[in-house]
């Protein structure tokens, strides 16, 4: 009889999908220190990766050291990583489209788990419409509404004028129309500081507010996509960039110019035919810079500069003319953060948050859920 030798089975993936790995990696994918802007490299993720599996505990470090290989070919092989071969430089590694969309999806589910809400709907406004999805009252009808007829109001209203006989005339004051809710779309842009002061004091605070601007950009485009979200970094300057390009973006050297990002948001919002428009603002100092009229940067980190407070507040109040809302995160305490903000808040009867890193985006989505049920003018 032919013998069999039957050998143990060993799982060359270690039973781990790339949703798994995706979630191991995370903060290292998503870094956001000033680290002379380095490329990441295969080696690195490969160690990150290793350190992941060690201090997971469930593997010994033979069978992890023979696994990672292929683990890393998984993240390629599913769409999360593409791999830029140059034989003269180290292999470098850019995160895809696929993985920062994973990376805004479990952060929005890791938030919303914490908030205990399990399903969304569109924002509801306190206005009345009249359309074609009854959920409000009945109203008499008026030049213009949809004839979205209550049949039983309109008659009722025919015979309190008429009384019961046949035929029954009914007139234009009888009719009666039932009232829908106002299901209202947002334009929002998301202004993040990105100065130096982000990543120092020993505490990372931008990594967060870039989960938190995955997660949004994620609720938005699954659960309200009538809405439309922007993104503004502010730094010296303001620039916008494309929400897929966020997860590679670091904090720099930076001073904090607060009324180059309010402009840039202007416009943006300006192009927005949207109900409501508001710009949330994630920041942790003061308005520190200023662009000048010939284009040179006026810097002043001491306190609160008379100059650069004047014209940030003019854009503010630019802002308050047009009808658009200003919410405030505020990721430290500082006095003049403070003073700055709560006049912010004043003029443009937005609202502020102190907040942490750890808290930021259950404060942050709770706000913009929040609107379903508040009227925003």
């Amino acid at each position: 009889m032919k013998k069999i030798r039957y050998g143990r089975y060993e799982e060359t993936d270690l039973g781990l999908s790339a949703e798994d790995l995706m979630q191991m990696l995370g903060d290292l994918l998503l870094d956001s220190g000033f680290d002379g802007w380095r490329e990441l490299t295969m080696e690195e993720l490969r160690e990150a990766l290793k350190r992941a599996l060690e201090e997971k505990g469930e593997f010994d470090k033979q069978r992890i050291e023979q696994a990672l290989d292929g683990l890393l070919a998984k993240l390629e092989e599913e769409g999360y990583l593409n791999r830029e071969d140059d034989p003269d430089k180290p292999v470098k590694l850019e995160i895809t489209d696929k993985a920062i969309d994973f990376l805004g999806f479990k952060t929005l589910k890791d938030l919303m788990g914490a908030l205990g809400r399990s399903s969304f709907g569109a924002h509801e406004t306190r206005d009345l419409s009249t359309g074609v999805e009854s959920s409000g009252s009945t109203k008499k009808w008026e030049f213009g509404d949809t004839l979205n007829l209550d049949a039983s109001a309109t008659l009722f209203s025919a015979l309190q004028r008429e009384g019961l006989k046949l035929p029954l005339e009914i007139e234009y004051d009888d009719l009666h129309v039932h009232q829908s809710e106002y299901q209202s779309s947002c334009a929002t842009v998301l202004m993040l500081d990105c100065s130096h002061s982000m990543i120092l004091y020993g505490e990372d605070r931008f990594t967060p507010a870039k989960r938190v601007a995955l997660a949004l950009s994620h609720l938005i485009r699954t659960q309200f996509p009538g809405d439309s979200l922007r993104l503004v970094l502010f730094h010296d300057t303001a620039e916008e960039v494309r929400l897929g390009e966020l997860a590679r973006v670091q904090v720099g050297p930076y001073y904090t110019n607060t009324r180059d990002g309010l402009i840039l948001a202007q416009r943006i919002l300006a192009s927005e035919k949207k109900d409501m428009k508001q710009i949330v603002m994630i920041t942790d100092g003061k308005p520190s810079a200023l662009t000048l009229e010939d284009g040179r940067i006026y810097k002043n980190p001491m306190g609160l500069d008379p100059l650069v407070l004047s014209k940030t507040l003019e854009e503010v109040g630019r802002c308050k003319r047009a009808g658009i809302l200003i919410n405030t995160f505020m990721l430290a305490s500082d006095y003049s953060l403070v003073q700055f903000v709560q006049k912010v808040t004043e003029m443009c009867k937005g609202k502020a948050y102190f907040t942490t890193p750890y808290n930021l985006g259950q404060y942050l989505l709770m706000d913009f859920l929040n609107r379903k049920t508040r009227t925003i003018h």
